[in-house]
């Protein structure tokens, strides 16, 4: 009984997990509308939480499958992998930037299949394939995107009024499929390995992971939001739309094929996308170098962090 209990009890670490997705990834779906003044930020935070649990039950598990067969996981590897994660991705929270969860996670999973010398190399070489296309798709989205709703504009004579309020609701409901192609996606990352473990089935674990991505958008997600929409290029509200519409495409079409990717490239790449279209001069790279470092240390930190975890308390 007591055994039982603390396995439960280690969820925790998922949930601590999901928290720091949903502080820092929020700012990905909705970052855009809400720091151009097109959308409030209880609005999108709303929307969010709805479309973020319905994506993750709906079509969160052939993502789970994918990250949970990278290697074999029980309740103690799945404990030190979600908090190793999680300290990685806080870490790039309080410092403002949008983290990559999903390299969080892969991280922390190599550290443990380093220990263990168990690690599925194809699986792995699909996932990193997979985070190399993220940002260049959402990038190519975003251009042929911002061209066709280009074109269609200057076809139809509408009133700046009625513009304006068409943008709002199609940034809001390109939010709200961003989020659900975020919780489809992104679910995998928080309870996948104790889904793997034994400790969850795929539906408890696709509930308990959106529902704790849900808390982190709602109590930690603004700053990240503000660094996202006016940091790397200023915004207009048609740019934030084709940014957040880039994003949600993009990470919903690798949902589909099963694969997480990391939500914060994809608007990223989105974001450049819009740069390159309007004026590639205009991007603050400064902004963009201090991402990708970001991107790149992620998984090294957490990888350091499970394999030190693990040594000290389970081996």
């Amino acid at each position: 009984m007591f055994l039982f209990s603390l396995s439960y009890l280690k969820l925790l670490g998922g949930i601590y997990l999901g928290w720091s997705l949903g502080a820092n990834n929020t700012a990905n779906v909705f970052g855009t509308a809400v720091s151009s003044g097109m959308v409030k930020f209880r609005t999108a935070t709303v929307f969010f939480v709805v479309f973020v649990i319905l994506g993750a039950v709906i079509g969160g598990a052939p993502g789970i499958k994918t990250l949970g067969g990278l290697t074999s996981q029980n309740i103690n590897t799945a404990f030190v992998i979600s908090v190793a994660a999680a300290v990685a991705v806080t870490l790039l929270t309080m410092l403002k930037l949008p983290a990559s969860v999903s390299q969080a996670v892969v991280g922390a999973i190599l550290g443990i299949g380093i220990l263990q010398k168990q690690i599925n190399s194809a699986g792995l070489q699909k996932v990193v394939i997979c985070w190399i296309c993220t940002p260049v798709g959402a990038a190519v989205i975003a251009i042929l995107l911002y061209m066709f709703l280009t074109y269609i504009l200057r076809k139809i004579d509408i009133h700046f009024l009625d513009f304006d309020r068409i943008v709002r609701i199609m940034l809001i409901l390109s939010g709200a499929y961003g989020a659900y192609a975020l919780g489809a996606n992104n679910v995998a990352n928080i309870t996948g390995v104790y889904c793997q473990a034994g400790i969850l089935t795929p539906f408890l674990a696709a509930l308990i992971g959106s529902i704790s991505i849900a808390l982190g958008a709602v109590t930690y997600s603004r700053n990240v939001m503000m660094t996202v929409g006016k940091s790397i290029i200023p915004l207009n509200a048609f740019c934030a739309l084709v940014v957040v519409l880039s994003e949600a495409i993009t990470v919903d079409i690798f949902a589909h094929i099963g694969v997480p990717v990391s939500t914060c490239q994809a608007v990223i790449g989105g974001v450049i996308g819009v740069g390159v279209v309007r004026n590639i001069k205009a991007v603050n790279f400064k902004v963009l170098y201090k991402i990708f470092s970001g991107w790149m240390v992620t998984p090294v930190i957490s990888c350091v962090l499970s394999y030190v975890l693990y040594k000290i308390f389970y081996m």
